[in-house]
Protein backbone atom coordinates (compact mmCIF):
# COMPACT_ATOMS: atom_id res chain seq x y z
CA UNK A 1 0.00 0.00 0.00
CA UNK A 2 1.55 3.20 -1.01
CA UNK A 3 2.43 5.91 2.41
CA UNK A 4 0.03 8.39 1.16
CA UNK A 5 -2.76 5.77 1.29
CA UNK A 6 -1.39 4.29 4.52
CA UNK A 7 -1.55 8.09 5.71
CA UNK A 8 -5.18 8.97 5.06
CA UNK A 9 -6.78 5.50 6.76
CA UNK A 10 -4.38 6.74 9.80
CA UNK A 11 -6.06 9.72 9.97
CA UNK A 12 -9.59 8.35 8.94
CA UNK A 13 -9.21 6.02 11.96
CA UNK A 14 -8.06 8.23 14.61
CA UNK A 15 -10.77 10.58 13.56
CA UNK A 16 -13.79 8.50 14.13
CA UNK A 17 -12.16 6.89 16.92
CA UNK A 18 -11.99 10.14 18.85
CA UNK A 19 -14.71 11.80 20.89
CA UNK A 20 -17.22 13.76 18.69
CA UNK A 21 -20.01 15.35 20.47
CA UNK A 22 -23.04 16.17 18.06
CA UNK A 23 -26.19 18.61 19.10
CA UNK A 24 -28.87 17.43 16.81
CA UNK A 25 -32.00 20.39 16.30
CA UNK A 26 -35.21 19.61 15.11
CA UNK A 27 -36.46 23.30 14.73
CA UNK A 28 -39.65 24.41 14.91
CA UNK A 29 -41.48 28.28 15.22
CA UNK A 30 -43.28 26.90 18.60
CA UNK A 31 -41.04 23.65 19.94
CA UNK A 32 -37.46 23.22 18.87
CA UNK A 33 -36.05 19.41 20.08
CA UNK A 34 -32.39 19.28 20.63
CA UNK A 35 -30.43 16.26 21.71
CA UNK A 36 -26.62 15.71 22.49
CA UNK A 37 -24.32 12.90 21.59
CA UNK A 38 -20.82 11.98 22.29
CA UNK A 39 -19.67 9.49 19.43
CA UNK A 40 -16.83 7.47 19.62
CA UNK A 41 -15.72 4.91 17.27
CA UNK A 42 -19.08 3.16 16.66
CA UNK A 43 -20.61 3.78 20.10
CA UNK A 44 -23.29 7.10 20.63
CA UNK A 45 -23.52 7.91 24.53
CA UNK A 46 -26.48 10.00 25.25
CA UNK A 47 -25.79 13.53 27.00
CA UNK A 48 -28.74 15.48 26.77
CA UNK A 49 -31.83 15.73 25.50
CA UNK A 50 -35.58 18.85 25.50
CA UNK A 51 -37.62 21.00 23.77
CA UNK A 52 -37.27 24.59 23.51
CA UNK A 53 -40.77 26.01 24.18
CA UNK A 54 -41.44 29.57 21.74
CA UNK A 55 -45.28 29.57 22.40
CA UNK A 56 -46.13 32.65 23.52
CA UNK A 57 -45.51 36.21 21.97
CA UNK A 58 -45.21 37.65 18.49
CA UNK A 59 -43.04 35.40 15.63
CA UNK A 60 -39.79 37.62 16.30
CA UNK A 61 -40.14 36.93 20.21
CA UNK A 62 -40.47 33.41 19.47
CA UNK A 63 -37.09 33.60 17.04
CA UNK A 64 -35.43 35.51 19.97
CA UNK A 65 -36.39 32.44 22.39
CA UNK A 66 -35.06 29.73 19.98
CA UNK A 67 -31.61 31.84 19.51
CA UNK A 68 -30.97 32.19 22.92
CA UNK A 69 -31.95 29.03 24.25
CA UNK A 70 -29.63 27.50 21.14
CA UNK A 71 -27.24 29.74 22.52
CA UNK A 72 -26.91 29.01 25.74
CA UNK A 73 -26.91 24.81 24.80
CA UNK A 74 -23.93 25.75 22.34
CA UNK A 75 -22.05 27.34 25.53
CA UNK A 76 -23.09 24.61 27.99
CA UNK A 77 -22.17 21.49 26.11
CA UNK A 78 -20.03 22.67 23.52
CA UNK A 79 -20.42 20.44 20.23
CA UNK A 80 -18.07 19.85 17.95
CA UNK A 81 -20.65 19.32 15.07
CA UNK A 82 -24.23 21.41 14.81
CA UNK A 83 -27.02 18.67 12.66
CA UNK A 84 -30.10 19.97 11.73
CA UNK A 85 -33.35 18.97 9.94
CA UNK A 86 -33.73 20.47 6.69
CA UNK A 87 -36.96 22.03 5.89
CA UNK A 88 -39.64 20.59 3.84
CA UNK A 89 -42.80 21.73 1.93
CA UNK A 90 -45.82 19.48 2.85
CA UNK A 91 -48.67 21.16 2.04
CA UNK A 92 -48.88 24.56 3.77
CA UNK A 93 -45.75 27.01 2.43
CA UNK A 94 -46.24 29.57 4.75
CA UNK A 95 -45.89 27.14 7.30
CA UNK A 96 -42.51 25.59 5.56
CA UNK A 97 -41.32 29.33 5.72
CA UNK A 98 -41.87 30.12 9.75
CA UNK A 99 -39.85 26.77 9.71
CA UNK A 100 -37.36 27.83 7.69
CA UNK A 101 -36.78 30.94 10.19
CA UNK A 102 -36.88 28.75 13.23
CA UNK A 103 -33.76 26.87 11.55
CA UNK A 104 -32.36 29.85 10.88
CA UNK A 105 -32.15 31.66 14.45
CA UNK A 106 -31.07 27.83 15.39
CA UNK A 107 -28.21 27.92 12.88
CA UNK A 108 -27.03 31.69 13.66
CA UNK A 109 -26.92 31.09 17.52
CA UNK A 110 -24.33 28.48 16.80
CA UNK A 111 -22.10 30.76 14.90
CA UNK A 112 -20.57 31.70 18.52
CA UNK A 113 -18.70 28.27 18.62
CA UNK A 114 -16.72 26.32 16.34
CA UNK A 115 -19.02 23.50 15.33
CA UNK A 116 -19.55 22.36 11.92
CA UNK A 117 -23.46 22.57 10.99
CA UNK A 118 -24.75 19.69 9.02
CA UNK A 119 -28.08 19.54 7.38
CA UNK A 120 -30.27 16.30 6.66
CA UNK A 121 -33.36 15.40 5.21
CA UNK A 122 -36.34 14.31 7.32
CA UNK A 123 -36.48 11.29 5.23
CA UNK A 124 -32.45 10.84 5.51
CA UNK A 125 -32.91 11.07 9.08
CA UNK A 126 -35.57 8.32 9.68
CA UNK A 127 -33.57 6.02 6.77
CA UNK A 128 -30.71 6.11 9.28
CA UNK A 129 -32.51 5.44 11.87
CA UNK A 130 -35.50 3.45 11.62
CA UNK A 131 -34.70 1.58 8.23
CA UNK A 132 -37.28 3.49 6.28
CA UNK A 133 -37.38 7.30 5.42
CA UNK A 134 -41.12 6.63 5.75
CA UNK A 135 -40.88 5.86 9.12
CA UNK A 136 -43.72 7.54 11.48
CA UNK A 137 -42.30 9.69 14.48
CA UNK A 138 -43.53 6.69 16.71
CA UNK A 139 -41.16 4.38 14.88
CA UNK A 140 -37.94 6.66 15.28
CA UNK A 141 -38.88 7.37 19.28
CA UNK A 142 -39.03 3.94 19.65
CA UNK A 143 -35.49 3.47 17.73
CA UNK A 144 -33.55 6.35 19.58
CA UNK A 145 -34.60 4.54 22.71
CA UNK A 146 -33.86 1.25 21.87
CA UNK A 147 -30.11 2.32 20.41
CA UNK A 148 -29.65 4.59 22.59
CA UNK A 149 -30.89 2.58 25.72
CA UNK A 150 -32.50 5.28 27.36
CA UNK A 151 -34.91 4.58 30.79
CA UNK A 152 -36.93 7.13 30.13
CA UNK A 153 -39.25 8.28 26.99
CA UNK A 154 -38.53 12.04 25.51
CA UNK A 155 -40.53 14.17 23.96
CA UNK A 156 -41.03 13.72 20.44
CA UNK A 157 -39.57 16.64 19.51
CA UNK A 158 -35.91 15.53 21.44
CA UNK A 159 -36.63 12.71 20.17
CA UNK A 160 -36.38 13.58 16.62
CA UNK A 161 -33.51 15.70 17.86
CA UNK A 162 -31.66 12.86 19.43
CA UNK A 163 -32.38 10.96 15.61
CA UNK A 164 -31.04 13.59 13.64
CA UNK A 165 -27.36 13.86 15.69
CA UNK A 166 -27.97 10.16 15.17
CA UNK A 167 -27.84 10.63 12.00
CA UNK A 168 -25.00 12.24 11.48
CA UNK A 169 -23.13 9.67 13.41
CA UNK A 170 -24.29 6.92 11.27
CA UNK A 171 -22.93 9.10 8.14
CA UNK A 172 -19.52 10.09 10.11
CA UNK A 173 -18.93 6.53 10.33
CA UNK A 174 -19.80 5.50 7.00
CA UNK A 175 -17.69 8.12 5.49
CA UNK A 176 -15.12 7.06 7.22
CA UNK A 177 -15.15 3.53 5.81
CA UNK A 178 -15.77 4.56 2.13
CA UNK A 179 -12.76 6.35 2.48
CA UNK A 180 -11.38 3.14 3.39
CA UNK A 181 -11.97 0.99 0.77
CA UNK A 182 -11.35 4.39 -1.77
CA UNK A 183 -7.80 4.45 0.04
CA UNK A 184 -7.39 0.08 -0.52
CA UNK A 185 -8.73 0.43 -3.66
CA UNK A 186 -6.20 3.51 -4.68
CA UNK A 187 -8.79 5.87 -5.47
CA UNK A 188 -7.81 8.48 -2.58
Amino acid sequence: MQTSAKKYLHKLRSDVEKRQRILGIDPGSRLTGFGVLDFEADNATYVASGTIRSIKGEFSERLKAIYNAVSELVSEYQPDVVAIESVFVHKNPGSALKLGHARSAAICATFQSNAVVYEYAPREIKLAVVGTGAASKEQVKHMVISILKLEGSPSADAADALATALCHGHQRRLSARLGKCAAITGLR
